[in-house]
């Protein structure tokens, strides 16, 4: 039997043309491909044309992954698709504890293909608020208490890191968000600079800049990425900039 292969993918924000080309090589490359029905969707259906799906819904992501491993022993090719980048909030971690679980490392090739995250793409959209250091922090406390998501905001809060929110709020959820802003505000000005971005290069987009004191929950789902500026982000032309310093240092 032909040793398999198992590639976890990233297929950036959601446009086909932002999917990269190593991506998409997988892609063709591939027998089956694997994944979370929303996100298979955001495969172009050219490339699924001929392969093997293999999807479940949003809280089965041990059963989907599982499904890809047994199809790569069977000495196939087979990708695991995410949406953004696999190694950030998403599949790359999980198949390789699956892996190694059962020490099938030997057996199986695998690899992980980039993607482009969701924060690059919300910063993008909002101009240019990464430029200085920044932490990203999930709201989602299916698989990590809140007490200690409470704990990292405070420190990223307070070492005024510029800060990316992913999974900000569901339905499950709707408070945490509002609990997660009065924390920034002990640390923040409530005139921060927030940027709002939901379904970046999606079908319904919708990109805001308001104020760390304006933001409203109500804008925001689980699909929406928060950028929270830090003390020297400022608001340009509608955009968001946080200068890396060159203007300390050279006449600009």
């Amino acid at each position: 039997m032909n040793k398999g292969c198992l590639k976890v993918i990233g297929l950036g924000p959601g446009d086909e043309c932002l999917l990269a080309p190593q991506a998409r090589q997988a892609i063709m490359e591939a027998e089956a491909v694997v994944g979370y029905t929303g996100y298979v969707e955001l495969v172009p259906q050219e490339l699924l044309e001929g392969r093997e799906v293999l999807s479940t819904g949003m809280m089965a992501e041990v059963e989907r992954c599982r499904k890809a491993v047994e199809a790569a022993l069977e000495g196939r090719n087979v990708v695991v698709v995410c949406s953004g980048d696999p190694g950030i909030y998403a599949m790359a971690g999980l198949v390789m504890e699956l892996l190694e679980a059962d020490d099938l490392f030997e057996r199986v090739d695998f690899e992980v293909v980039p993607g482009i995250p969701a924060f690059s793409a919300a910063a993008a959209l909002l101009g240019a608020p990464l430029m200085h250091d920044f932490a990203s922090v999930s709201l989602s406390d299916l698989l990590t208490p809140w007490e200690k998501i409470e704990k990292r905001l405070e420190a990223a809060a307070s070492a005024d890191f510029v800060i990316a929110i992913y999974n900000p709020r569901s339905k499950k959820r709707a408070g945490h968000l509002g609990e997660a802003v009065e924390i920034l505000k002990k640390y923040r000005s409530e005139n921060t600079p927030v940027g709002i971005v939901n379904r970046a290069y999606r079908e319904g987009q919708r990109v805001q800049v308001v104020t760390l004191d304006s933001l409203d929950v109500k804008d925001v789902d689980m699909q929406t990425v928060i950028i929270v500026g830090n003390s020297s982000t400022r608001e340009v032309a509608g955009k968001m900039l946080t200068p890396r310093g060159y203007a300390n240092k050279y006449d600009i």
